[in-house]
């Protein structure tokens, strides 16, 4: 299966967001890490945001064994 991102045209009808493509249920289940991650950052106070979110995304890649 392929990752779609959000395009800021969601949709609520049927079973698929008309504007990522993504199931309802996928759309969900992205919504808890996502807001503990913002959560994360709020409590340490980072005021790096775009880096903190670029080792988040590496440490992804690397832990799905796609980093060097």
């Amino acid at each position: 299966m392929r990752f779609s991102p959000c395009t800021g045209k969601c949709t609520e009808e049927g079973t698929h967001c008309e504007g990522c493509g993504r199931s309802h249920e996928e759309v969900a289940a992205m919504r808890k890490p996502v807001a503990d991650l913002v959560n994360l950052a709020h409590e340490m106070q980072y005021e790096n945001i775009e880096e903190f979110a670029n080792a988040v995304a590496g440490s992804i890649k690397y832990k799905m064994g796609l980093s060097h």
